[in-house]
């Protein structure tokens, strides 16, 4: 055989049978990262024209499988719309309810990779004066607002932490509320093992400069300012036109190394999937 020959051989060989690099890094050293997103994916309104949901689904779904959350707070989110999601995630399992009484409304929705992430419990509680009663609302709030939780474990280590998931309300008026709702999930949160390190993601409709992340960075570190690296823009919100002008979307820690934060910006045939960036943190638990 002419060595031309051989070495072709050789190579075919190497390509077949060689292992992936993922599978090498898996091999060689167990991946104990967190990677978490907060996503609000605006609900359907026919109002948006181009930019309706109808239009935005597919893109909504090549986000989420771009970007590979481990887990992710969706906020905004319909019954429809978790339907549609959870369709075409086929690796990801989810937790939810909507905010109304009787289980119907806006989801603070959350997704996980059921091949990294299992569900040890979870549950809702309301930001109001009632918090254990569905639908509550108190504080002037237009509409219930609800926080959506859930302790996880890694499937390969057994290591736990807390996710908290929501959305408080939107209105220039309502900031006295919003800080009510901060206060009420800080209150939740010193409930909690202090050992077990928490994530909270969530829209919050206020900039970091209000005394709703104030009272929030009192327990917990943003994950924005504290991450060595930065992408993307800071602000998230940019009502489909690509130009942020607020940072209202956050990621919440306790108990966990902060890597990396990233504002998603990618678009598709001038289409974004959604009138927020959605923001990604890579983490490590303590």
């Amino acid at each position: 055989m002419k060595a031309t020959g051989l070495w072709c051989v050789l190579w075919l060989c190497v390509a077949v049978f060689w292992p992936a690099p993922s599978a090498l890094a898996s091999d060689d050293s167990p991946d104990d990262s967190l990677r978490v997103m907060s996503f609000n994916i605006r609900l359907p309104v026919e109002a948006d024209g181009v930019d309706r949901w109808d239009v935005r689904k597919p893109l909504a779904v090549r986000t989420l499988r771009e970007q590979a959350p481990d887990v992710v707070g969706l906020q905004e989110l319909t019954p429809a719309q978790a339907q549609y999601l959870a369709a075409h995630l086929p690796g990801y399992g989810r937790l939810g309810r909507g905010r109304e009484a009787d289980g119907s409304g806006e989801q603070m929705g959350v997704f996980y990779r059921t091949d990294r992430l299992r569900v040890v419990e979870s549950g809702d509680f309301w930001l109001s004066d009632t918090p254990d009663r569905p639908g509550s609302i108190s504080w002037g709030h237009p509409h219930p607002r609800m926080v959506t939780w859930a302790l996880f474990e890694r499937v390969a280590d057994g290591r736990r932490f807390h996710l908290f998931n929501t959305h408080l309300p939107y209105r220039e008026q309502d900031e006295a509320a919003r800080v009510k709702g901060a206060q009420a999930i800080v209150e939740r949160l010193a409930s909690l093992p202090a050992d077990v390190p928490v994530v909270l993601t969530g829209d919050f409709n206020t900039g970091p400069d209000s005394a709703v992340h104030a009272a929030l960075s009192a327990a917990l570190a943003d994950a924005w300012e504290a991450a060595p690296r930065l992408e993307g823009p800071a602000d998230t919100f940019h009502a489909f036109t690509g130009q942020a002008q607020r940072r209202i979307d956050w990621i919440f820690t306790r108990g966990m190394t902060v890597e990396s934060v990233q504002a998603v910006t990618t678009r598709w045939d001038g289409r974004y999937p959604s009138d927020h960036f959605p923001v990604v943190a890579d983490l490590r638990l303590h």
